[in-house]
């Protein structure tokens, strides 16, 4: 992927949504969840302070986020969907 996002903008795939559920029900299309867990693909160099300093991004490339529902705008990047949002909508990092 050639897509490198700007200021405190991370870029995010997000994880599969479940299919069975643990009762073992399929679930069809319709009816998943949109996945609110994903991994940091890429990461801005961070935000620029109102006094012009650079406030460096806490996220990094690999890590397990959890974020908000409707969070970051879909893009679609050769046939695979990614989320881009600000650092601040990532709620936490995940082991």
């Amino acid at each position: 992927m050639n897509l490198k996002p700007l200021g405190d903008r991370v870029i995010v795939k997000p994880k599969a949504p479940e299919e069975v559920t643990k009762g073992g029900i399929i679930l069809p299309d319709t009816a998943q969840e949109k996945p609110m867990e994903g991994e940091i693909v890429a990461v801005g160099k961070g935000k620029v302070a109102d006094d012009g300093k650079l406030i460096v991004m806490e996220l990094k490339t690999g890590d397990k986020v959890l974020y908000g529902k409707y969070s970051g705008s879909e893009i679609k990047i050769d046939e695979q969907e990614y989320l881009i949002m600000r650092e601040s909508d990532v709620y936490a990092i995940t082991g």
